[in-house]
């Protein structure tokens, strides 16, 4: 297969810094979408696989899957994109496409695995998958996303991961103008959680460990900030909610917030991979039907379904733009939460 060179940065071992280098991308095939890069989302699963903390990094690790650019060349049986048209790729760039999960636009959940914008398989030109730290991307049609006109193109970036993320859950959960929704952590998971579901009509409450973020909550359209560590303010808002998004990235404990979900309501965390400390108990679930459970980004149909709403209710994530040169101190802010609420890289600087 055809290949052309671009430039982009990524890493050559787990405790090498970001650098730049030269990779490869296919030339278009009929199917495929090539896009130049305006706009690159910093997330925290980037750094994560840069430095291996997940294990299974492949290198040299281009990270990525933050993506808004415009098509630059289209393959000959493209037919929903036209070169000059504004596009996005989020965390998959393809999946099987003939398992249960695949038909039913879950390509999230793909049964045989979907492949990851960088450090999946490329069945294309082997080797590994690189991501958006880079000039161009070529990605298959059917993983291309369209985005509306009217958004800041540069905060759209983060939709694509921090936005589907926290969309995703929200859909599948029936939010609507009826809900009680509580979110737990606030980042840029959490931010986007509140500014989502207020967007679908939802009475919005963040559970914060101290009162420093209740301005911060309430400009994003938080309607209630609960002081999570105040035992009073805990018991006033037991039973309340239908749905908690929690966002936090690490081990923390769960247990508290699960006893302030309503009948039937679900705890759904999205923040953090791993086992749960202190054990979950399971009492205040079998006493209300409650549930703790897991989930992922969206499908690309519920992708575009969330792009579209976003652009309807001009809703788009907080960001720093930051130069691709600044990526490795970037890093480092990121792991002190030292970032309002997602950095997103000026590919231009590239």
């Amino acid at each position: 297969m055809n290949t052309f060179t671009v430039k982009a940065f990524g890493a050559e071992s787990a405790t090498a810094d970001l650098k730049e280098m030269n990779i490869e991308r296919r030339e278009t095939t009929p199917k495929d979408v090539e896009i130049e890069i305006l706009y690159c989302g910093v997330c925290h699963s980037d750094l994560h696989t840069a430095r291996n903390d997940w294990g299974g990094a492949m290198y040299p690790a281009v990270p990525g899957h933050e993506i808004v650019g415009r098509i630059t060349k289209i393959g000959d049986e493209v037919t929903k994109f036209k070169v000059g048209d504004l596009a996005a790729v989020g965390c998959m760039v393809d999946s099987c496409g003939h398992c249960e999960s695949c038909k039913h636009d879950l390509e999230q959940y793909c049964l045989n695995g979907f492949t990851g914008t960088y450090n999946g398989k490329d069945v294309h030109l082997g080797g590994h998958t690189l991501g958006g730290y880079s000039q161009k991307v070529v990605v298959t049609e059917g993983f291309v996303l369209k985005v509306p006109e009217n958004l800041d193109l540069a905060a759209v970036a983060p939709l694509l991961c921090a936005g589907i993320t926290t969309w995703s859950p929200l859909r599948h959960w029936n939010v609507g103008p009826n809900s009680k929704v509580a979110v737990v952590g606030l980042g840029g998971l959490g931010h986007m959680a509140i500014k989502l579901a207020k967007g679908l009509g939802a009475e919005v409450t963040l559970f914060s460990r101290t009162p420093g973020k209740t301005d911060d909550a309430k400009q994003l359209g938080a309607d209630h900030v609960v002081i999570s560590t105040d035992d009073s303010q805990m018991e006033a808002v037991k039973g309340k909610y239908d749905l908690i998004i929690d966002t936090v990235p690490y081990v923390h404990d769960v247990n508290p917030y699960v006893s302030t979900l309503n009948i039937n309501g679900t705890l759904v965390i999205v923040g953090y991979l791993g086992g749960l400390e202190p054990i979950l108990q399971t009492v205040p679930m079998i006493l209300g039907r409650r549930s703790v459970a897991g989930s992922v980004i969206g499908g690309i149909a519920e992708t575009q379904e969330m792009l579209d709403f976003c652009g309807e209710h001009n809703i788009v994530s907080e960001i720093e733009l930051i130069k691709m040169q600044d990526i490795n101190e970037a890093y480092e802010r990121m792991l002190k939460s030292d970032v309002r609420y997602r950095f997103v890289i000026d590919m231009q600087s590239l």
